[in-house]
Order: C-alpha cells, then structure tokens, then sequence
C-alpha cells in the first residue's frame, strides 16, 4: 500500500460581490477494493451557511455548500490522506468477448447488469457516433476478449493523440477532440467511453489524482499537480475494470479514486451557481505526496 497526503486549492476571484452562491463538490476520495480514505476535510472561505455531505446518485461523496455573505473571493482546500493499493486485475485477466458483453446487457436484469446498462447511454460530454465505433472496431475484432480489446484501444488513444493543454477547455466537445487528435486526460477519457459506447458496451468516467514523479535531479513542486481522469469498463461477471489513456496502463498504486459517473459533468470537483460577481478567474492548485515511511501521518 501506498499512502499520500493531497491537497487541493481552487479559488474563484470575483470583479463584483457574489452575494450568494450555492455549490457541490465531489472532492472527497471514496473507499473500493484497493482503497481507504483515512482522513479527509474540506474547509471554504467564506465559511459556509449550510454545508452537507451525502452519496450522490452514483455513490459518490459530494459535498453541499451555500454561502450567504457577500464576498469577492471563493476559496475551497481539501486535504485528504489516502492508502492505495496495486491493481485487482493485470492485463492478462480472463475476461468474455466483447460481445458476449454487449448482446447480454439488454436482457439481463440483474442488479449488477442492469446497473452497467445505463452507462452504455449517451451522456453530455459522451455519446455515440459512427465515426467512433469505426475507430474502436479496430481493437474490438471478433470474439476478442473485452478487457484485452479495452487495452488494445487504450494504447492505441496513447499512441495517436497529443497531451496539450492548450489545445482543449472543459467545454471542447469530443467529436473536436478526435478530429484534432489532441487534448488533455479528460478528453481522453471522454474519447475512449464514447467509442466503446458507440460499440454498445457500458463505460464510466472517472476522476481522482495521480501521483507524479518529478525529473531526475529536479525538486518536487508543491502544487503543481493536478488532477487526472481515466475510464472504468464494465467486463461482464468479473465486474469494472479501469484503464488509463492517458498514460496506457491499467491504474495501480499511484491513482487515486475520487468519484465515478457518465462523464466530467457527473464528478467536476466543484460546480454551481451564483448571484452577481460578474467576471471572474479561477486557480487551482493540487499537491500530491507520498507519505515517506516513518512520516507522521497526522
């Protein structure tokens, strides 16, 4: 097991007052098979009039707030301390054809089958094109195994798009995205479930943090990380399995789960709405450390 301590800083700076702002997070990691939360805190600035914490409708933690003071800057930290362990399942993982996979969903009523069904759907930011499923059908041949067919199209995403940020924002729809071959890990993500949607298989979207590794000789930068997004496929009677294309492997001890839904609209690390403030900035600033051995983990 791999233990961090995460900190995340966004901040929202405002031209007028905001008079009231009504907002949900979904900052906090959640617990699974090679997980465990141990601590986590979310502090805003202004201090909040109502703050609550419930599982949305995907089971995710997702964090309530309303300030009621006029303000001209919003600040959300969340600090966390999280134990991850290594991947479930390798690469070489059994798993069914990929169709055998696609032809059961519509006929099978079982919770957990049914409950994989509703990600096989077009969402906001994910849907299905034929364009799509002509660009995965080279990694989903016959009778191939799903989760090998999901590596397949996982490394290929790896090997023909881009990584740059300035290529795409939140907003860039993903038919963009393929047609540039370039963007960020939500674009990515959000490419990979719209082809194996459009193949009429369930996939999710999932948010969380990555540890990095500075370069060799260079110091750490304390804030300069960032959040990470990656793919969850639904693999039949074995259950979801994640890959990343980000960065073409199946995710282990330095990804760290925050929250899974349809797409980025489901699990965005803070949204909501306000009155006035007109033109506004936001920053965002994440620090993801290991804790070393021997550290207080206090």
């Amino acid at each position: 097991m791999m233990t961090y301590r995460i900190q995340h800083i966004t901040k929202y700076e405002y031209v007028e007052a905001v008079s009231l702002c009504q907002n949900i997070a979904h900052l906090t990691p959640c617990d699974d098979d090679r997980q465990s939360c141990e601590s986590s805190e979310i502090r805003v600035d202004p201090e909040p009039a109502v703050t609550v914490d419930r599982l949305d409708y995907f089971g995710n933690i997702a964090t309530y707030f309303t300030v009621q003071e006029p303000h001209r800057e919003l600040k959300v930290t969340a600090y966390h301390l999280v134990a991850v362990g290594p991947a479930p399942y390798g690469s070489n993982q059994p798993t069914p054809a990929w169709e055998q996979v696609r032809d059961r969903l519509s006929g099978d009523f079982s919770p957990d089958w049914l409950n994989a069904y509703q990600f096989a759907f077009d969402s906001r930011a994910a849907y299905q094109r034929s364009e799509f499923a002509d660009y995965a059908a080279r990694s989903f041949t016959p009778g191939r195994p799903i989760l090998e067919a999901s590596l397949d199209l996982t490394r290929r995403i790896y090997g023909d798009f881009v990584y740059d940020p300035r290529a795409t924002t939140v907003t860039t729809p993903v038919w963009e995205v393929f047609e540039n071959r370039r963007g960020v890990c939500q674009d990515f993500a959000h490419f990979q479930i719209s082809c194996l949607r459009s193949l009429g298989l369930p996939a999710k979207y999932v948010s969380g943090y990555l540890s990095t590794v500075p370069p060799p000789g260079r110091a750490r930068l304390i804030g300069a990380d960032a959040t990470h997004a990656w793919v969850s496929v639904f693999c039949g009677e074995i259950g979801w399995i994640d890959v990343d294309p980000t960065n073409d492997q199946i995710p282990g001890d330095r990804h760290i789960l925050v929250a899974r839904g349809r797409d980025y609209d489901d699990v965005s690390p803070v949204k909501g709405v306000i009155l006035g403030g007109g033109a506004h900035t936001i920053t965002v600033s994440v620090d993801v450390r290991p804790v070393q051995i021997g550290e207080s983990e206090l």
